[in-house]
């Protein structure tokens, strides 16, 4: 499958005129390809997006399959764009080789004749405070627990769990984790809403699960491109030093975690299991 990764967005550049530049950045999953194009903020549209997608796809002899967007205000006009082409967008802020030559351009910009001389962070999202879970969403009880990486894959991969997510990526021995490395994780009983949480999660498209100091402490999903989530709540002291051993474990092992989802304890039925890893 051919996958472009895109970014459409403002710079810190500006025509003779000075009114702000838009960009269309694409580049391939290996940066063997790269296509750039500016144009003025008033014809920072889907009608000049498709024009700019066509002439990319010229360079290629073809269009890609998928476009892959990290960032919110970027997403709309390419699902215009990609609707009109026939091109799938999928939101993932895993656009790992578009992030790196972001970050690239973002030094080429500051010593552009055209650089507006203005602050400029090339990934800056801003983030809304955590929202609450539904209430009809809680779990009855959860807890943090950890499998040894070289036993994750066989304990869920050949399961038949509703909803999986375990991308290659992710896999410990594609990280290059030693098989006996335990990878933390959070386990939630859920009873009779087991199945309603886990297709919820898979809306909303789990990220990362992370601890968050506080009055109280709490654990928050990072989901989507910008969500967060309060999963839970406590104040307890020993579940405040599960929670910071935990975080522990996930730096060993280069922030991989996980999250399960099943009706019980009792190991005979999940409703859904994610490997999950931070992505800035």
């Amino acid at each position: 499958m051919l996958i472009w990764e895109a970014d459409f967005y403002r710079r810190p550049l500006q025509d003779e005129q000075g009114h702000p530049l838009w960009e269309l950045l694409l580049c391939d999953r290996t940066r063997t390809w790269e296509f750039s194009a500016l144009c003025p903020q008033a014809e920072a549209n889907a009608t000049w997006v498709v024009s700019q997608l066509q002439a990319a796809a010229k360079t290629q002899q073809h269009f890609p399959e998928r476009l892959q967007v990290f960032r919110p205000q970027a997403l709309g006009l390419l699902e215009l764009a990609g609707k009109e082409l026939g091109i799938t967008v999928e939101p993932t802020r895993r656009t790992f080789a578009l992030k790196q030559l972001l970050r690239e351009k973002a030094q080429q910009y500051s010593q552009a004749s055209s650089y507006a001389q203005q602050p400029y962070s090339p990934l800056a999202l801003d983030k809304p405070p955590p929202t609450p879970i539904a209430e009809n969403l809680q779990g009855e009880q959860w807890r943090f627990a950890a499998i040894a990486a070289g036993q994750l894959v066989d304990a869920f991969q050949d399961r038949p769990i509703p909803i999986l997510e375990m991308p290659e990526i992710l896999l410990p021995l594609s990280l290059g984790l030693a098989s006996d490395l335990p990878v933390p994780g959070v386990i939630i009983d859920a009873g009779r809403r087991s199945m309603k949480l886990a297709q919820w999660l898979q809306q909303v498209h789990p990220v990362a699960l992370n601890y968050m100091a506080g009055s109280p402490d709490g654990l928050i999903l990072e989901a989507g491109l910008a969500e967060r989530w309060v999963m839970a709540t406590f104040e307890d002291l020993e579940v405040q030093a599960a929670a910071q051993a935990y975080e522990q474990r996930k730096q060993v092992t280069q922030g991989l975690h996980f999250l399960l989802v099943q009706p019980d304890d009792s190991g005979m039925t999940y409703s859904g299991f994610w490997l999950l890893h931070p992505v800035d």
